[in-house]
């Protein structure tokens, strides 16, 4: 299958890699287009570039971006692919507000389908080939795409209907970064008692409490300042800005939720933006009541 590929950050490369080892056709498309070259001449994929020429020259087109802001610029821009006729099936595997989908739905072009078909998993499982993917449409509206969610992918769930894919990842999301949060506090609990970190980790892990971010997010809990960023502050805080808004279109509380998007807010204006989301523990330890 011909597919283009727009945004190459620290999920979309890996999932890019994957298509091309699929055996699939692939032409990148980034905004700092250092990235695309470097994965073109490691792979031989081709380069387009602006993403309307992805959309002239592909069957099907993926984006990968981070919010819906860029999304917006590379859908709806000058260059960007609604400007152009060609691949008849665009899918949206960032992480964006159920409304923005809606408007893409609204923009695309006659006969383009929209899919927003975002994952969960970190990097590791970018590059594994292990995300899990939430599908805003029915199985049999994607069979022709099922391989490229194959190829990414370790499962996908169909949720039937445009958006629904964009929600559930905001829930998921929501209960990840409060995980996130409430782990940082009981760290600092325990390190205020007196209790290595090291050793307060092995519990944490070992109990009942540990979801699977916290085994595969070890390394950057126990030491973030030397560790590779895979999720930032600021990406975390726009995912509960997106949630806590949604909230509020459906009339429902969240105050966890609520709590959480105020400690990343602090945090990022104290400086954290850029880091990792586990910086939130070194945030914590310096909070006083």
């Amino acid at each position: 299958m011909r597919v283009g590929f727009a945004g190459l950050g620290r999920m979309g490369q890996h999932m890019a890699r994957n298509l091309i080892h699929a055996g699939h056709t692939v032409a990148v498309w980034n905004r700092s287009a250092d990235k695309a070259d470097a994965l073109a001449h490691d792979t031989g994929c081709a380069l387009a570039a602006t993403p309307a020429e992805l959309m002239a020259g592909n069957d099907v087109v993926i984006t990968m971006l981070a919010d819906d802001h860029a999304s917006d610029h590379v859908h709806l821009g000058p260059d960007g692919l609604f400007s152009q006729e060609g691949a008849q099936t665009v899918i949206e595997m960032g992480t964006m507000s159920p409304d923005h989908i809606q408007a893409l739905l609204a923009a695309a072009p006659p006969n383009v389908r929209v899919f927003d078909a975002p994952v969960s998993g970190a990097t590791q499982a970018a590059q594994d080939a292990t995300l899990l993917i939430m599908a805003g449409c029915r199985a049999s509206d994607a069979t022709a795409v099922a391989p490229l969610f194959d190829a990414m992918g370790r499962a996908v769930i169909y949720l039937d209907k445009p958006g629904a894919g964009s929600v559930m990842k905001l829930a998921v999301n929501s209960l990840i970064h409060g995980i996130n949060q409430t782990l940082a506090e009981a760290m600092t609990l325990a390190e205020a008692a007196g209790i290595p970190s090291t050793q307060a980790f092995d519990v944490i892990e070992a109990s009942a409490a540990c979801a699977p971010m916290l085994k595969y997010r070890r390394a950057l809990y126990l030491d973030e300042a030397n560790a590779d960023v895979a999720f930032t502050v600021a990406l975390a805080r726009k995912d509960m800005e997106l949630a806590a808004a949604l909230a509020q279109h459906y009339g429902i509380a969240m105050p966890q939720g609520t709590a959480t998007l105020q400690k990343l807010l602090e945090a990022e204006a104290a400086g954290y933006g850029a880091r990792d989301m586990a910086a939130m523990l070194a945030f914590m330890r310096k909070e006083k009541p």
